[in-house]
C-alpha cells in the first residue's frame, strides 16, 4: 500500500484447458482476489465468447429449489463442511433430496394458518369494541341495512349527525363508551360510508357477519385460534424433524449452486476454444504471487498464467489503516477515487477532526457529542424511548449504519474539541474553570480574533497548497506537463499572495523593502499559471483569492457558536432577575427551559455546522486542486463458504484439509 495510493492494480489472464476451467474458476472464487472483465478483444480473436448452455439453466433451477428449502428449514448447526469434487456430483446430491413435496406441502398450509390466525385475532379485537352490544351479531346483518363501528371523539355522536343528513335513516346504537356507537347505514345510500374524512376524527370498521352474540362468538373464535395455534406448532415441529436429518445436505447444496451459478454467469465473461479457455481480470499487484500459485496447484501446472498488458483505468480498492478506514465512508460519499489519482482518505482523517474541533471549540458541547457517539456507536440503546418525530427525521437524514459511520469520525474531533473548549475555558458558553477554579484563559476566541483569523489564514495557504502539489505530482506521473506547470504556478501564486496580503496588513499600507519581492512572487506566480493554463489561468487567480479566504470561516463559525452560547446563557440567567419578587421561582423556570432548549439547539448546530463546514472545505477548497473521482469500485469475484469446502486438486490432498488452505491462510503483507 503506498502513501495516499490507492492499491495498485494489474490486469491478469489465465489460459487453460477446458477440463480444468471448473478448477480454476473455482480457485478465483475462493480468493476473492479477482474482479473478472470480458476477455479483450486480442484474446477474442484467438477464441469465441462462451455462451450459456442448458446446464446453465438447471442450475439455476436447482439453486432457486435449495434456496427455498433452507429458508422453508429451521436452521441447525452444520458438523463440518462437505466437498463435492465437480458439478456432475452436485447435481447427483441435489437428486437424492426428496422433501420437496412435503416441505412445500408444510410451509403452504403454515402460510395460510397464519393468514387465518391473523383474521381470528383481528375479529376477536373488534368484538372486543363491540362488548356493550348484548344481542345476536345476525341482528346487524340485514338486507336493508350496512352495519359498521364508529369510534372517534368523546362527542361521536353528534358529529354523526352533524355529518350524515337526516333523511338517510343513520340509527345509531349507543354505547357506554361515548367514543364508539354501531352505525346503521341504508343499503340504498351505501355511498355515505365514504363521507368519514379523517379531518372528522371518525373511523368506521365493519361489523364481522356473524350469528351469535359478542361472548359466544368471542369464545369460539379463542377456540378456533387454539387450534390454529396447535395446527402450526405441529408444522414447525414436522419441520424441525425434516430439518434435523436434511438441513446440513440442504445448505451445502444450496451453498454449491450458488456458487456454481455464480461461475456460470463468469462463463459470459470468458473466451473459448475447441479444448482451451481464457479467463482475465484485475488483481491487487500484492496479490499476484497468490493467486500465480493457486492456479498453478488447481491446475497442476497446465494454466498458463500471464499479464495483460492496457491503457484501460483499473477499478478503485481503497486500502488505509483501521483507524483511517472509517472516514472512507465520506471519500465514497464524495466520489471514489481513480485507481492512477491519489486517495485523500488519510488527509481527510488528520484534517476534518482538527477543522471540527476548532470549530466545536467547547468542551461542554464537545463531550455532549462525543456521549451521542458512543451511544450510535453502541446501537442506539433505549432508541425507542426517542421521540418519534425525532427519529423519523434523523433516519431520514441519514440511515443507522451511516450514522455510525459518522460517530466514530466526529470521535476524534470531539476530543480535539474539549481539549481546546478546555484551554478556551467554554463550557457552554460558561467560563466554569475560572469560576470554581481560578483559571484564566491564556486565549479567548472572542478577544483574539485577529489571531485567529492569521491562523485560519496560514492553514488555508497550506491547503491549497498541497492541494497544487498532489495536483502537479498527478500531472506528472500522467505526462501533462502544462497541467502541471500550472500547478506549480498556483502554489506560487498562493504564497505571493499570502504573503504580500499580510505584510501590506503588517505595514498598514502598500510601503516597506519587502513590498516589491512579494509584488514579484504574485507576478511570477501568475506568469506560470498563465503558461500552465492560457486565458483561464485568470479565473484561477480569483479561485485561489476565495478558496485561501474561505478557510476563515473556521473562525467564523467558532464566532458564532461561543456568541450564541454567551447569549442563551445571558438570557437564561437574567431573566429571573426582571420577575417580581413573588414570581421569581417562574423566573428560574422560564430560565431553565430556555437554557435547555437554546443549548440543545446550539449541540445541534455543533453537530451540522462544523461537520458540513469542515467537509466543504476539504472536498472544495484541497479537492479542488487535484482530485477527478469518478472510479469504478473493486468487486471482486466470489463469497465465502460456509457450508462447502473447495473440491480437491488432481492427485487429492490430504483428509479434511482444502486445496486452497495454505494460499487461503497467506498472511498479507
Amino acid at each position: 500500500m503506498g502513501i495516499l495510493r490507492p492499491e495498485p492494480m494489474r490486469k491478469v489472464g489465465v489460459l487453460g484447458l477446458t477440463d480444468d476451467r471448473e478448477a480454476v474458476l473455482t480457485a478465483l472464487h475462493d480468493l476473492r482476489v479477482a474482479q473478472i472483465e470480458p476477455v479483450c478483444a486480442e484474446t477474442l480473436q484467438y477464441l469465441e465468447p462462451e455462451r450459456a448452455s442448458e446446464t446453465q439453466r438447471s442450475v439455476g433451477d436447482e439453486a432457486l429449489r435449495f434456496r427455498g428449502l433452507k429458508a422453508a428449514l429451521p436452521a441447525v448447526p452444520v458438523p463440518q463442511p462437505m466437498r463435492f469434487q465437480d458439478l456432475p456430483a452436485i447435481l447427483a446430491a441435489a437428486r437424492t433430496v426428496p422433501i420437496d413435496a412435503e416441505v412445500g406441502a408444510l410451509v403452504r398450509e403454515d402460510d395460510r394458518l397464519q393468514t387465518e390466525l391473523k383474521g381470528l385475532r383481528e375479529t376477536v379485537t373488534l368484538l372486543g369494541k363491540l362488548a356493550f352490544y348484548h344481542d345476536p351479531l345476525d341482528d346487524l346483518s340485514t338486507r336493508t341495512y350496512l352495519s359498521f363501528l364508529a369510534e372517534g371523539p368523546l362527542d361521536l355522536v353528534d358529529r354523526l349527525r352533524a355529518t350524515y343528513p337526516a333523511e338517510t335513516e343513520v340509527v345509531t346504537v349507543g354505547a357506554p363508551d361515548p367514543t364508539r356507537a354501531i352505525v346503521l347505514f341504508p343499503r340504498s345510500h351505501a355511498d355515505l360510508v365514504g363521507r368519514v374524512l379523517p379531518s372528522s376524527g371518525i373511523r368506521l370498521t365493519a361489523v364481522p357477519a356473524l350469528a351469535r352474540s359478542v361472548p359466544e362468538e368471542t369464545a369460539r373464535l379463542e377456540e378456533e385460534i387454539a387450534r390454529v395455534t396447535r395446527r402450526r406448532a405441529e408444522i414447525r415441529a414436522r419441520l424441525a424433524e425434516i430439518s434435523k436429518e436434511w438441513y446440513p445436505l440442504v445448505a451445502a447444496l444450496e451453498e454449491a449452486l450458488s456458487i456454481q451459478s455464480r461461475l456460470f454467469e463468469v462463463y459470459t465473461k470468458l473466451g473459448r476454444g475447441p479444448n482451451t479457455f481464457a479467463v482475465e481480470g484485475w488483481v491487487p499487484k500484492r496479490e499476484l504471487d497468490r493467486l500465480r500459485a493457486a492456479i498453478e496447484r488447481v491446475s497442476s501446472g497446465r494454466a498458463y498464467f500471464y499479464l495483460v498488458p492496457t491503457h484501460e483505468e483499473p477499478p478503485t480498492l481503497m486500502r488505509n489503516p483501521a483507524g483511517v478506514r472509517r472516514y472512507e465512508f465520506f471519500i465514497r460519499f464524495y466520489s471514489l477515487p481513480q485507481a492512477t489519482e491519489w486517495d485523500p482518505t488519510i488527509v481527510f482523517a488528520i484534517v476534518f477532526p482538527i477543522f471540527f474541533g476548532l470549530m466545536l471549540g467547547d468542551w461542554g458541547y464537545g463531550l455532549v457529542i462525543l456521549g451521542i457517539s458512543l451511544w450510535m456507536i453502541g446501537g442506539f440503546p433505549g432508541g425507542r424511548y426517542v421521540p418519534r418525530v425525532l427519529r423519523n427525521f434523523v433516519t431520514r437524514i441519514m440511515s443507522p449504519p451511516a450514522m455510525r459511520q459518522l460517530a466514530y469520525a466526529l470521535i476524534p474531533g470531539c476530543a480535539i474539541a474539549v481539549g481546546l473548549g478546555l484551554y478556551f475555558d467554554e463550557f457552554f458558553g460558561f467560563a466554569v474553570l475560572h469560576t470554581l477554579f481560578g483559571y484564566t484563559a491564556p486565549f479567548s476566541p472572542l478577544v483574539d480574533v485577529g489571531t485567529l483569523l492569521v491562523i485560519a489564514g496560514y492553514i488555508g495557504v497550506a491547503m491549497v497548497t498541497f492541494g497544487f502539489l498532489l495536483g502537479a505530482i498527478k500531472e506528472t506521473l500522467h505526462h501533462h506537463p502544462r497541467e502541471a506547470v500550472a500547478k506549480v504556478g498556483g502554489i506560487i501564486f498562493t504564497w505571493g499572495i499570502a504573503l504580500f496580503g499580510l505584510y501590506v496588513i503588517h505595514q498598514h499600507g502598500f510601503s516597506g523593502s519587502l513590498l516589491y519581492p512579494y509584488l514579484g512572487v504574485v507576478i511570477a506566480g501568475l506568469v506560470v499559471l498563465l503558461v500552465g493554463e492560457g486565458g483561464f489561468g485568470i479565473m484561477g487567480l480569483i479561485e485561489i483569492v476565495s478558496h485561501i479566504l474561505s478557510y476563515t470561516r473556521l473562525v467564523g463559525i467558532l464566532l458564532a457558536s461561543v456568541v450564541l452560547a454567551s447569549v442563551i446563557d445571558l438570557i437564561g440567567t437574567h431573566l429571573p432577575h426582571h420577575f417580581p419578587a413573588e414570581f421569581v421561582a417562574v423566573g428560574i423556570f422560564v430560565g431553565a427551559i430556555i437554557l435547555v432548549i437554546g443549548q440543545a439547539f446550539n449541540v445541534v448546530l455543533g453537530v451540522f455546522e462544523p461537520g458540513i463546514q469542515g467537509a466543504r472545505l476539504i472536498f472544495v477548497e484541497y479537492f479542488s486542486k487535484f482530485y477527478t473521482g469518478n472510479g469504478r469500485p473493486f468487486r471482486p469475484f466470489g463469497s465465502e463458504r460456509a457450508y462447502t469446502a473447495p473440491p480437491e486438486p488432481p492427485g487429492g490432498t490430504p483428509s479434511g484439509a482444502s486445496p486452497l488452505g495454505p494460499i487461503l491462510r497467506a498472511p498479507e503483507p
